[in-house]
């Protein structure tokens, strides 16, 4: 079988934004959600990604291959440390750094990691992806 992917890249309001693959309708939902979320105060940016489709949406262009980088180790050593301590499958992780926060979460084959200040509440954003 082969799978269709489409790489487009825009700029809206100054931000790149780079989405690699095709639509589903879980992974179209979540892009319709960060999008709203990415104009809270306070949101740096996101990376969206399941097993078929990406999409980034970084302030910050030069750092997309660090902080996508980051939210792979991230979320690769949550489930390592949930499963060293049987805690069952990690729902989200919080990683408060200096200057910003990284919100990973896990939804089916979805990975949403969101950038935020260091000030930033994440509570509202969990509460909107899992509307």
């Amino acid at each position: 079988m082969k799978q269709k992917t489409n790489v487009e890249t825009s700029v809206s309001d100054d931000v790149p934004v780079i989405s690699v693959g095709e639509e589903n309708s879980a992974f179209a939902y979540l892009s319709a959600s960060l999008t709203e979320i990415r104009k809270l105060k306070g949101v740096i940016g996101y990376i969206l990604r399941s097993n078929s489709s990406a999409i980034i949406d970084l302030a910050e262009s030069e750092k997309v291959f660090s902080y996508a980088i980051l939210t792979s180790e991230i979320h690769e050593s949550s489930v390592d440390l949930a499963s060293q301590f049987s805690l069952g499958e990690p729902e989200s992780v919080l990683v408060e750094g200096r200057n910003v926060k990284v919100l990973c979460l896990c939804l089916g084959e979805n990975k949403i990691s969101v950038f935020m200040e260091k000030n930033a509440n994440p509570s509202w954003i969990i509460k909107r992806i899992l509307l």
